[in-house]
């Protein structure tokens, strides 16, 4: 739908600097020639909203034959969330879930309290050339739905409301913002969006959310007079007015946030949790490998090997 200026009839700059909270560097990691970039947590802030991971991977270009083997691994108290703008990945779970995801689409997987999945390139698209660019977030879930079996969601790239207008277009990805709701079940107040800015088009990020951030991953944008490039996530302070404005060739970002948590959550390898109790009892229920009968199983038609316990 066209961008609705009753949302915001005006686009109001940042007051100062002093707005933005928190601005955080990703950590880069190489995989064999496949770069990561990891923007939370991070030392200085663990959380935004309910966002506890938030991973940029790549952009990266594979010859014929080549691609990504992310084997099968487990997770508890979270939700996992892929979102790519080139390529794609080959998702299988321990649900029995074997699906595809291209640009402009969701998996949103939920662990709750146990589930196994892997994520592949493809064999026809191993068959030549490709690239691959996208983002992955986890969301840690509330107390009361940690425990909560596992579920899975996909919403195809037409499902997904999209606001167009003034030089910008807003995908939003999960949550509520700007006036739309975006299909996928979740269980906090959460918004999360993919952003196409125009050279010098303005975006007013939403008021009613008590916790919010933006990450750029391609051009540059300002806020408050100040340049911020690629590869840069920016918290800001709760309450505060927020425009963000892209530079000369433009800008994407991803904004997100949400409702805070009401407390920090641990983490270890791909666990969540509210409590380091439970991570014991993933560890060595995990360890354990008694995919029949255990906790986690591993995914059908992707069982022939796994991640190890670190």
């Amino acid at each position: 739908m066209s961008w609705n200026p009753t949302l915001e009839p005006h686009c109001p700059d940042a007051g100062d600097l002093e707005s933005i909270e928190t601005v955080i560097i990703p950590r880069a990691r190489d995989l064999g020639g496949f770069e990561v970039r990891r923007a939370l947590p991070a030392p200085r802030r663990q959380m935004v909203g309910p966002f506890i991971f938030f991973d940029q991977a790549g952009p990266a270009e594979f010859l014929t034959g080549q691609g990504i083997d992310v084997r099968p691994h487990p997770h508890i108290g979270l939700g996992t969330v892929t979102y790519l703008y080139r390529g794609e990945f080959e998702h299988r779970d321990s649900l029995g879930t074997h699906q595809m995801i291209y640009p402009g689409e969701v998996n949103w997987m939920v662990a709750g309290n146990g589930v196994t999945h892997s994520e592949r390139t493809s064999a026809a698209t191993r068959a030549a050339p490709s690239s691959l660019f996208g983002i992955q977030t986890w969301i840690a879930l509330p107390e009361d739905h940690e425990d909560d079996a596992p579920m899975f969601e996909h919403h195809g790239r037409a499902a997904l409301p999209v606001l167009e207008g003034e030089g910008k277009e807003v995908r939003l990805i999960l949550g509520s913002a700007w006036g739309e709701k975006a299909p996928a079940t979740l269980f906090s107040e959460t918004f999360y969006a993919d952003v196409i800015l125009e050279a010098g088009a303005k975006l007013p990020l939403p008021e009613d959310h008590e916790d919010r951030g933006l990450y750029v991953t391609e051009g540059a944008v300002e806020i408050a007079g100040e340049r911020f490039e690629a590869g840069r996530m920016m918290v800001f302070r709760p309450g505060d007015a927020i425009t963000v404005k892209a530079g000369a060739q433009g800008a994407r970002l991803m904004a997100l946030g949400g409702e805070t948590l009401n407390g920090p959550r641990h983490i270890w390898w791909n666990f969540v949790a509210s409590s380091r109790e439970r991570i014991e009892e993933a560890k060595q229920a995990w360890a354990k490998g008694d995919w029949e009968n255990g906790r986690f199983h591993l995914p059908p038609g992707d069982a022939d090997e796994f991640i190890p316990l670190p």
